[in-house]
């Protein structure tokens, strides 16, 4: 897959500490092209260690303040409540003796690590040895080996019955030469980002076109027929997207955090995915998936989607400028849904960098009507 879009998403407002970017990448494959998983959609992101810290101290100064609680609790109870409230002082013993012996305490002991006793016996000494020379006689031992030790327990119910399995980690794969890749797109830098320019345009008002009478009898219904059936052929959310384009002519992408993406059309499966009820006209919530209308939700900690950018079909033509072929990149717009909360990918550390698939939604261009 190339690259189609490497932007910089970092939102120090929304996520303080989390660098952000998001890859839109493609197959340039004839086989590849109107198939899902033809468009992928990845977010990199690395959570700086500043604001851990700033965790840690805050909890650190939390148990700073209960360990000086517990200090103040110790102090208070070190002192014998019964002698402040009765007055009697508790009777101390001098004697380190055992207070449930029936014997009296013997005064001397006997240590079994003392040579001078005559009571115990040094295992260590060399009196008991026999001499050197009966060791000398003697033939020496052959070593043991582990095969004639017996079979423990453990290994022989080991849990790793294949170690090979769980050994180290085996080394990435190297890169691929660059004759082995696809052709990339040419490369260009967005330096200029600008709100977009809007007119304010009614697509509910009657669209004039020219008539002509051919019948004065059954002239007025016919033309009544005519603009109906006109009327209900135009893709008004197609035409929507056409106008608005239109006054952005150098438009490549839309970007806006939770904002709303401007729909190719509403007759596919992403234009029925997202477009708005009439209950719901101003942003696209995230859910459980298809069957919530709404975008799926993110797949490494379960939580909402939200749209991000999306590119726009001037992209084709700044990419596609020096490709004289027909064939060619055949999208509308994408649309690309991110995790509302830019969730740290599963087994990253604190610092790391980690890469998780966000979802990418393809409104494919439509060849039939050829617009």
């Amino acid at each position: 897959m190339v690259l189609l879009l490497q932007l910089n998403g970092d939102l120090p407002d929304h996520f303080p500490g989390h660098e952000r970017r998001l890859y839109v990448l493609t197959c340039r494959r004839k086989t590849c092209r109107r198939r899902d998983g033809s468009v992928r959609v990845l977010r990199g992101v690395r959570i700086s260690e500043s604001p851990a810290k700033d965790r840690r101290k805050t909890t650190g100064e939390a148990k700073s303040k209960s360990a000086s609680s517990q200090s103040q609790m110790k102090t208070v109870t070190s002192t014998n409540i019964g002698e402040s409230i009765f007055g009697v002082k508790q009777v101390r013993s001098s004697s380190s003796s055992n207070p449930f012996s029936t014997s009296p305490p013997s005064t001397t002991t006997t240590s079994p690590f003392n040579l001078t006793s005559a009571s115990s016996t040094n295992p260590f000494s060399t009196t008991n040895l026999p001499p050197l020379s009966e060791l000398a006689s003697k033939p020496a031992q052959e070593p043991i080996s582990a095969a004639d030790l017996p079979k423990t327990f453990a290994s022989a119910v080991s849990l790793n019955s294949n170690p090979t399995t769980y050994g180290l980690i085996p080394s990435p794969e190297p890169w691929p030469q660059d004759s082995d890749l696809p052709p990339p797109y040419p490369l260009y830098y967005l330096v200029d980002a600008d709100y977009e320019t809007l007119d304010k345009v009614s697509y509910d008002a009657p669209i004039p076109r020219q008539t002509m009478d051919i019948d004065e009898d059954g002239g007025s219904t016919g033309q009544k027929e005519d603009k109906d059936v006109y009327e209900s052929t135009i893709d008004k959310t197609f035409q929507k997207f056409a106008d608005r384009l239109a006054q952005n002519p150098e438009q490549v992408i839309r970007y806006e955090f939770k904002g709303q993406p401007l729909l190719y059309s509403k007759n596919d499966t992403v234009g029925k995915l997202l477009a708005p009820s009439h209950a719901q006209n101003a942003k696209v919530a995230a859910g459980q998936g298809p069957g919530g209308g709404r975008m799926p939700r993110c797949e490494n900690c379960g939580s909402g989607r939200v749209f991000e950018v999306q590119l726009t079909p001037h992209a084709i033509t700044e990419l596609e400028a020096e490709d004289l072929s027909l064939e060619g990149m055949e999208w509308g717009t994408i649309i690309v849904g991110v995790c509302e909360k830019d969730c740290m990918p599963r087994g990253t550390d604190l610092g790391r960098v980690g890469y998780a698939e966000e979802w990418a939604g393809v409104q494919w261009e439509e060849v039939k009507e050829k617009r």
